[in-house]
């Protein structure tokens, strides 16, 4: 690891920069060790304020970064930042990504092809069967199914895909030196093996019940969608799906009994257009172009013929993404991004999801 990355994690570990102090800092100085260690009137001149200024200060004294990464490294947690090319591509694209990700596990680049599948930690019967099937049905469909370890809707649906041979990505609202809850630590050893736990909070961090919105905007962001199974008027899983709207994600919602409580919540979702009707592992997958992953994969497999062609390849998803976008993200000008989209086109690679929007050709 580069001295760079140790910086990288340095302002993880700080509180008071997140994603948007955290590239203030970027476009301002030169480098990542130049912002680590500016003076504090340098750090006004970035426009970092006060508080985030006399928390840098203070860690920066204490913080031994070497000692912190070979701490990653003995319990066996990873790290990916926004420069890493392993870093998730549906999560670059929301706005003010993290930073930085911890990971345990593997994610792989069939995790591009993920839904979330989230709701209620007390599910009834019904929405135990319901998350079960659905988690099952995407898992036998090659799509990685996401949720947040929680107990209820979020367990089933991670035990269903592995259940089903499939991948499954966890999330978590704490360190990954721990699991919450605790109850789920089997389950967790076990989604190590067959996909991975994730976070955006650095080893240590305790569970706290403010580290759980930060969390749900993760889940929605690594998906292509997001389900809703069972959810109250108040539940965390809603605000998931609030976050997934705000992405440019697609929302479903299984409708529930309209007496149950554990329902009230995706039935309004539904009533008020915020989610789709969900009534089987066929309507998400039809939706978000998952019926024919196979044929993706393939599309994966083409060699490019030029550096420009790779780099526009590696910003393409199933989920739609604009011209400007692709170019912010290559770095390319605009003339050469769109040269390379139309061969792309002509070579049965790419497609156009309207005019000026392109994704993987099914």
């Amino acid at each position: 690891m580069t001295d760079e990355r140790c910086y990288w994690l340095g302002f993880s570990l700080v509180p008071k920069i997140g994603p948007a102090r955290f590239e203030l800092l970027r476009a301002h100085f030169d480098s990542l060790g130049a912002a680590w260690g500016a003076s504090a009137a340098a750090l006004r001149g970035a426009g970092l304020p006060k508080d985030a200024i006399e928390q840098l200060v203070y860690h920066r004294q204490r913080l031994d970064l070497s000692l912190e990464l070979e701490r990653l490294q003995r319990e066996g947690v990873s790290m990916l930042t926004l420069e890493d090319v392993a870093y998730p591509k549906l999560l670059r694209t929301i706005d003010l990504p993290p930073p930085v990700l911890y990971v345990r596990g593997e994610l792989t680049d069939a995790d591009e092809f993920a839904v979330a599948i989230v709701g209620t930690r007390h599910a009834t019967v019904y929405g135990r069967d319901i998350a079960q099937r659905l988690a099952s049905g995407l898992a036998e469909n090659g799509v990685t199914v996401v949720s947040g370890l929680a107990l209820g809707i979020d367990g089933v649906a991670h035990q269903a895909a592995l259940a089903a041979g499939g991948r499954t990505l966890a999330v978590e609202g704490c360190g990954l030196d721990r699991v919450y809850p605790a109850r789920h630590h089997d389950l967790a050893v076990d989604i190590v093996r067959s996909g991975a736990l994730l976070s955006t909070y650095p080893l240590g961090t305790k569970v706290d019940a403010a580290n759980f919105p930060p969390r749900n905007r993760l889940i929605s962001g690594l998906s292509l969608g997001v389900v809703v199974v069972e959810a109250g008027e108040r539940s965390g899983a809603l605000i998931t799906l609030h976050y997934a709207l705000d992405q440019g994600r697609e929302t479903f919602a299984v409708p529930g009994n309209v007496l149950s409580r554990a329902s009230f919540g995706t039935n309004r979702a539904i009533q008020r257009g915020e989610a789709k009707l969900v009534t089987s592992v066929q309507d998400v997958l039809e939706d978000l172009n998952l019926t024919m992953i196979t044929e993706q994969e393939q599309v994966r497999e083409f060699v490019p013929d030029s550096s420009e062609e790779t780099l526009v390849l590696d910003c393409l998803t199933v989920d739609p993404l604009h011209i400007d976008d692709i170019v912010r993200q290559t770095q390319l000008p605009t003339a050469i991004v769109s040269s390379t989209l139309v061969m792309l086109e002509l070579k049965g690679v790419v497609r156009r999801a309207d005019n000026t929007s392109f994704v993987l050709a099914r």
